[in-house]
C-alpha cells in the first residue's frame, strides 16, 4: 500500500512539473469499455493509471495509441492517467460510469407474514452491473408481488442513486406468495409465505363424550377472516365456569379442529385463540 501511495504521489508531482500538459482522453467511459488514447512524439514512455482499488504501470510507445483493456477498467469512479516520457509528463483524468443492469441484489422482509397486513411486506432492490458497481442513473423498477390462485399486485419505482425500495400489503390468500423485482432485462425473485392470520367467527358446540361423567366440546373448522384454515397447532383456550369455579385447558388444533374433555357438570363453557373470542354455550343448568 505504501509503495502504491508514493507511485500515486509521484504521478501529481509530475502532472504539477509538466505544466498541466492533457492527454485526450474522453471525459467519461462506460465500465468495461476499450480506452484507446493517442499520443505524440517518439521514444518509450511510462504509462500510469489509476483508478479506486487499482493501479497499474507499464511501459508504452510514443507515437502510437495507448490501448487500455476494458478489463482494466471494471471499477466505477475517478480515474487517473499519466504518460512520463524524457520531454516530460502528459495527464488526464476521466470517469468510469458503471455498465448495464447486470444483477439485482433482492432484499425482502420478512420471509413469513399473516394475510392482510398492510404494508407488512417491504422490499429493496440494489442495482449493480456485472462488475459490482452501483447502477446510480435511475431506472424503472417493476415490483410485482402473486399467489397462485390469487390476486397479483405491481408497481413501478425509480431506482435512486442505485437502490428501489416499496412496500406492500400480504394478500388475503395464504401460500407462497412470489416476490418479483425487475430492472432492464433483469429481474430477481423471493418467496414469501403468507400465512393465515388470527382465527374468525370461533364456534364452539358439546356433545355427551363416551363416559357419562364428561362431555366433549369441539370448535368448527377455525379459520381466519378470509377463508384460510388456521395451522394446526394453533391454541385454543377452553373455559369452564362452575359456580365460580374457573377450569381452563389448552387444546392444539388438530386437522383444522381444536377438542377437548371436560367434566359433564351444569356450567357455562367458552373458548378463545389469541385475541379471538368464541361463543359461550350452557350445559346443564349452572
Amino acid at each position: 500500500m505504501k509503495r502504491i501511495a508514493a507511485l500515486v504521489a509521484l504521478t501529481f508531482s509530475l502532472w504539477i512539473s509538466a505544466g498541466a500538459q492533457s492527454l485526450q482522453v474522453p471525459a467519461t467511459v462506460k465500465a468495461n469499455t476499450a480506452l484507446s488514447v493517442p499520443t505524440s512524439g517518439r521514444g518509450d514512455a511510462i504509462l500510469y493509471l489509476a483508478g479506486p482499488a487499482s493501479f497499474s504501470k507499464r511501459t508504452v510507445k510514443l507515437g502510437a495509441p495507448i490501448e487500455v483493456a476494458p478489463e482494466e477498467l471494471h471499477s466505477a469512479g475517478q480515474w487517473l492517467m499519466t504518460v512520463k516520457s524524457g520531454q516530460g509528463a502528459e495527464t488526464a483524468t476521466f470517469q468510469v460510469l458503471p455498465a448495464d443492469t447486470g444483477k439485482i441484489s433482492f432484499i425482502v422482509r420478512p420471509s413469513r407474514v399473516p394475510v392482510a397486513v398492510a404494508g407488512g411486506i417491504s422490499g429493496v432492490a440494489y442495482l449493480l452491473d456485472n462488475y459490482q458497481n452501483l447502477v446510480i442513473e435511475p431506472r424503472k423498477v417493476s415490483f410485482r408481488l402473486s399467489i397462485e390462485q390469487g390476486p397479483s399486485e405491481s408497481h413501478v419505482v425509480e431506482s435512486q442513486y442505485g437502490v428501489a425500495w416499496i412496500k406492500l400489503d400480504s394478500g388475503p390468500k395464504q401460500g407462497a406468495a412470489q416476490f418479483v423485482a425487475a430492472a432492464d432485462d433483469v429481474s430477481e425473485n423471493r418467496v414469501v409465505q403468507e400465512v393465515a392470520s388470527h382465527g374468525c367467527n370461533l364456534h364452539i358446540t358439546a356433545r355427551p363424550a363416551s363416559s357419562k361423567d364428561t362431555i366433549m366440546v369441539a370448535t368448527d373448522p377455525v379459520r381466519d377472516c378470509g377463508g384460510n384454515p388456521i395451522p394446526d397447532g394453533t391454541i385454543v383456550t377452553f373455559t369452564q365456569t362452575q359456580n365460580g369455579l374457573v377450569t381452563t385447558v389448552d387444546a392444539p388444533i388438530k386437522q383444522g379442529v381444536a377438542q377437548v374433555e371436560l367434566a359433564a357438570v351444569p356450567s357455562v363453557i367458552s373458548a378463545a385463540s389469541g385475541v379471538i373470542m368464541g361463543n359461550e354455550l350452557r350445559w346443564g343448568r349452572p
